[in-house]
């Protein structure tokens, strides 16, 4: 099995020496320099370019520079998208934002992660965990999402916050590690 199979059925990869998936990776980066660059008037442009970095997209989405992210295809963003400067998004998995998702600045989405096993990381390898995130679903600015996360519909994330387990529909959540503090 190739480490892309191998990573895309949940197990441990060799994200860091696999010469495909370091192809994959520099084909995005340079789109994502190529958007960074552009300048904000260039709207058309903008829009063209960020739509064929995305693996999906509705018709009405704006992401500001700087904008990153590891393969690109596997991000799928909803209609009345924004995501504010500086986002991250490490998507070895699937990473889906529904309808009406406000992104502040600085936050970043991660569904990688590496073994505990001193031995296992340092040979490169590491796993890829899916984020979900629902419909009308508002971050503020510095926001971690962990891998393997499933957020909600209606549902505003503090701040500043470490995403580290699911959080449900209809309710306000912050803090590290970032937990329920009313419903809505």
């Amino acid at each position: 099995m190739t480490e892309k199979g191998k990573r895309d059925s949940g197990e441990l990869y060799d994200a860091n020496y696999d010469k495909a998936l370091e192809k994959e990776r520099i084909k995005v980066k340079d789109l994502c320099f190529k958007y960074n660059n552009l300048g904000p008037s260039k709207t058309e442009e903008r829009t063209k370019l960020i739509k064929e970095i995305l693996g999906g997209t509705k018709n009405n989405l704006l992401v500001e520079s700087n904008f990153y992210c590891d393969y690109g295809y596997n991000i799928f963003v909803g209609e009345n998208f924004y995501m504010n400067h500086n986002c991250v998004i490490l998507d070895g998995a699937k990473v889906e934002f529904g309808d009406n998702v406000f992104i502040g600045p600085n936050c970043g989405f991660y569904t990688a992660g590496h073994p505990i096993d001193v031995e296992l990381r340092n040979k490169g390898l590491e796993y890829a965990k899916s984020i979900k995130v629902g419909n009308n679903v508002w971050f503020g600015g510095n926001v971690v999402v962990l891998p393997g996360v499933t957020i909600g519909d209606n549902v505003v994330i503090g701040a500043g916050s470490v995403v580290t387990k699911d959080i449900p529909s209809n309710v306000i959540a912050y803090g590290n590690p970032c937990i329920v503090r009313k419903e809505v």
